[in-house]
Formats: C-alpha cells, structure tokens, sequence
C-alpha cells in the first residue's frame, strides 16, 4: 500500500532539516573552550615583537629644516629677459623657475653627487670620512669600482631625504633620516648649502647668455644707428631747402624718427647691460632659511610602542581565527569518526548470517 507521499510525490516531506546557524553563544563557547590559543599567540608574537626592536633594529634621527626660494636674486635678469622677448629671443628666466624647481633639484642625482664629495664626522665611521664611504663600504674595503659605489650612494642619499612642499606658502620641509643624528643634521645643512651654490651658478649662467646677447645687440643698434644718422646727414647735405616741398619735409621726418627710436633702444640696451653685469658680479643667498636644522634629541624611527601595539593585535586576531580553525577541525572529525562507525556497524551486520535478512 502506497503512503500519501508515494502517491503525489509533490507534497512537502513530514518534516523540515534544521539549517545549521552559528550563534553567538557558539562564537563564545568557542573563545572560551580555545582561550589559551587567543592568549598564547598575542604574547609570543608581542615577545619576538620587543626582542626585535630592542635587539635588531637601529634607531633613525631626523633633521628637519624649512626653506624658500628668494625672488630678490633676479630682477635684472627678468628684466634683460623681458627686453631680449621683445626682439623675438627668448631667454629662460631663473627667478620664474626658483618657486617650483626646488624640490626636484633637491632630490636630483646632480645635487647627490655634489654632496657626496663631502666629508663628515661620525662615531661608528671616525672623524672626516665621505659620505660615499660612510653610505656604501663603511670601514671595510669596498667590494666594486667607484662608478658602482657612486650609484649606490646616490639611491640611498636620495631614499634618505624627504620633501614637502607647502602649496600655498611655497614653503618647502626638508627633512634628512639617518643613523647618527648629528649626520642628519650635517648632512641637511650641506644639503642647503649646495642648493643655494647650484641656482647661484644656474644663475650665473644665465646672467652671462643674457650680457652676451645683450653686447651682441649693442653692437647691432649701434651699426644701424650710425647708418641712420648717415642716412639723415645725407639727406639734409642734398636738400637745404625743404620748406616749400611736402614729400621732402615727409622723408626727414621719417629719417629723424628711426635716428631717435634707434638711440632710444641703444640707450635702453646700455642701461641693461650695466644692470646685468652688477647682477654677474652680486652675490646673493637663492635659498632662505625660515628653521635652520637642529641635531634631533630622539629617535623618529622605528616606533616601538606602536610595533608592539600592532603585534598584540595582529596575534589576538590570529589568536581567534586559530580557535575557530581549531574549533571546525574538531567539528568535522566528530561527524567523519561516527560515519565511520556507522559504516563499519553496516557491514559488520551484512557479514553477519541472519541479521541482513531482517
């Protein structure tokens, strides 16, 4: 006789399977049951955590300094500039180019190299040592050539600098990490130094296109004047007597012209030229220092305090999700074990005469 559910086989079954949920008791049963795993795994990671930084790690210093370009070091410059822009040359302006061009100069391989030419005093390296040999072989003999050791020196000065730049202000933080604090504070202060010493020589080279385009016109005005006043004398000796003809009080009007808009540029180019060799021969600082570097009275880098905050809570996390792994592990062994069982109780009962017949 066939049950209701044989015959229409679209009836739901007796009964409903229960979905497995975990609830928060489980969560807590099972933090409970592995507490040792969650307090174990934080302290053993918060222990390696301490010998680390007490024991492996070094201390890095940082110099801080604050900078700015100054716009009082070109100003016969832009002007030659700006009257050489006149006549279709175009000469680069260094004063235009000061306010966004440093922090590229700063972290340029040019600048580096320039410093590591430099000699500094240090406790673990002695006094007067380069700071190519301070960053690359130490007191050791050095293992490449001097082109392989430049490189290397250029990266790690350069990795050990930071630059940030103020938008508004055009302030510029320059900040120097590295071992020994007073080598950071040296090192910031070279560092200013050749800053100012490159625009000095930049500008200087531009100073020196800008006189030389300037003596080049002088003596172009000063050829084309010199014929205009021939063309004037000329016109004046042939004809004494313009009063009665229009067209020859005309042409001495235009010859007078060009005489004066000619030595009006030539007195204009005179001018300029001495204004551009007293800015060849003015020295003045490109580089204003608002904070000058001081020598750090404590460690920037590395954090303990933050390093073992950060291990404790990376091991109670791991801590937990260890329990959990745990906790599942056992879960599923159980049901594996008493599948087992039930299968080896089935086939025991099959062997068995009799008994697989009722």
């Amino acid at each position: 006789m066939n049950t209701p559910e044989q015959q229409n086989p679209n009836l739901p079954p007796p009964y409903y399977l229960e979905e497995d949920t975990i609830s928060l008791t489980d969560i807590m049963l099972t933090l409970a049951r592995y507490l040792k795993v969650i307090i174990i795994t934080p302290t053993i990671l918060c222990t390696l955590t301490i010998i680390y930084v007490l024991f492996f790690t070094k201390p890095v210093y940082t110099s801080t300094s604050k900078i700015m370009s100054s716009s009082s070091g070109g100003s016969g410059i832009s002007q030659a500039a700006g009257l050489a822009a006149q006549f279709g040359i175009n000469i680069p302006n260094g004063q235009s180019e000061q306010q966004w061009v440093y922090p590229e100069i700063i972290k340029s391989r040019t600048l580096a190299r320039a410093i590591l030419k430099q000699k500094f005093d240090t406790h673990e390296f002695g006094p007067q040592k380069s700071l190519l040999q301070i960053l690359t072989y130490g007191n050791d003999e050095p293992e490449f050539n001097l082109d392989t050791l430049e490189i290397m020196a250029v990266d790690n000065l350069l990795n050990m600098i930071d630059i940030f730049e103020d938008k508004i202000t055009s302030i510029l933080t320059l900040s120097i990490n590295a071992l020994d604090p007073k080598l950071a504070t040296e090192i910031n202060k070279v560092l200013i130094e050749e800053l100012d010493a490159h625009q000095q020589k930049y500008n200087k080279a531009k100073t020196s296109d800008t006189k030389q385009f300037i003596e080049e016109r002088i003596l172009n005005t000063e050829n084309e004047l010199m014929a205009a006043e021939e063309n004037l004398k000329v016109f004046r000796d042939r004809n004494r007597r313009i009063e009665n003809s229009p067209a020859l009080q005309l042409e001495q009007q235009r010859l007078g012209r060009e005489v004066t808009v000619l030595m009006g540029v030539f007195t204009t180019l005179k001018q300029q030229l001495e204004t551009t060799k007293i800015e060849e021969v003015k020295e003045s600082n490109y580089v204003v220092v608002l904070d000058p570097p001081e020598i750090p009275l404590k460690s920037s880098k590395p954090n303990k305090r933050l390093m073992v905050v950060l291990a404790g809570i990376m091991g109670i996390s791991f801590g937990m999700v260890l329990a959990f792994m745990m906790e599942f592990s056992a879960n599923s062994d159980k049901d594996k074990m008493t599948e087992a069982k039930s299968l080896v109780m089935k086939n025991i009962s099959e062997l068995i005469p009799g008994k697989s017949n009722k």
